[in-house]
């Protein structure tokens, strides 16, 4: 039994088809990717995987979990953290806070231990504090832990983004085009620390992306998506000589 497994899923928006018969297996500790030209449904499939939306047809399943009943802070609990093509940050809170915020699904206490300050109360957040600055000192962030993030240079901001992902102790990370708006020398530090929270956190991690130096640096399988539909999938030198992938592709300047 695979990790994830999406099998047969297909999703409508009206009378618009967004993703047709789509199937995918993500195995423990492997990194795949997902490719295609603008508007070719990647980041529904992404959406449908972390429970934005609920599929039309088909099944989506986490160790063996049926998914679908699931909203996302659930599946966040359970094991599966996302990031965004466009960054989610709260920009007017501290990056250290960023981080704690999302263990609010770890926080093991009430209301009234939170009016009332109960030794549970003190013993979870102290629990939450500790873990966000380990996490922000092993991604590097433990000067910024006091900054709001919109006063960060965006390469960090990707950074924070990451850590509040990691901060959750995911089994599977998705990341939604993480090279998105960074220049040549922040895209090269991104392809080593995505490798590095590979091989450090031993997770799995599906991602979007259109820079093809990422995935074909990082990733061991790729899938190609165009108008929804699969149209080819293969190593990362299989999918560069395809020539169905080459022409969906032609004047997009992807491959």
């Amino acid at each position: 039994m695979s990790l994830l497994e999406v099998k047969h899923v297909t999703q409508r928006f009206g009378g618009l088809t967004a993703v047709t018969d789509f199937n995918m297996a993500l195995e423990e500790h492997q990194i795949i990717g997902l490719i295609g030209p603008n508007g070719a449904g990647k980041t529904t499939v992404f959406n449908l995987v972390s429970g934005f939306y609920k599929p039309t047809e088909g099944s989506i399943s986490f160790e063996g979990r049926d998914m679908r009943p699931y909203p996302p802070h659930a599946i966040t609990a359970l094991g599966m953290a996302r990031t965004f093509q466009n960054i989610r940050l709260w920009n007017d809170m501290s990056v250290l806070d960023n981080i704690r915020i999302s263990q609010h699904h770890r926080l093991g206490y009430g209301v009234v231990d939170a009016i009332l300050h109960t030794r549970k109360y003190k013993e979870s957040e102290r629990s939450i504090e500790r873990t966000a600055r380990e996490i922000l000192e092993v991604m590097q962030l433990s000067d910024y832990a006091e900054e709001c993030p919109k006063n960060l240079p965006y390469g960090l901001q990707r950074r924070v983004e990451l850590a509040r992902a990691l901060s959750t102790k995911p089994k599977v990370l998705l990341l939604d085009e993480p090279a998105a708006g960074l220049n040549s020398v922040d895209v090269e530090g991104l392809i080593q620390l995505i490798r590095w929270i590979f091989d450090e956190f031993k997770i799995s991690i599906w991602m979007i992306e259109h820079q093809m130096k990422v995935v074909m640096t990082l990733c061991e399988y790729l899938m190609v998506v165009n108008f929804g539909k699969t149209i080819a999938q293969g190593t990362p030198r299989e999918i560069q000589n395809n020539p169905e992938v080459i022409e969906a592709y032609l004047g997009d300047g992807a491959v």
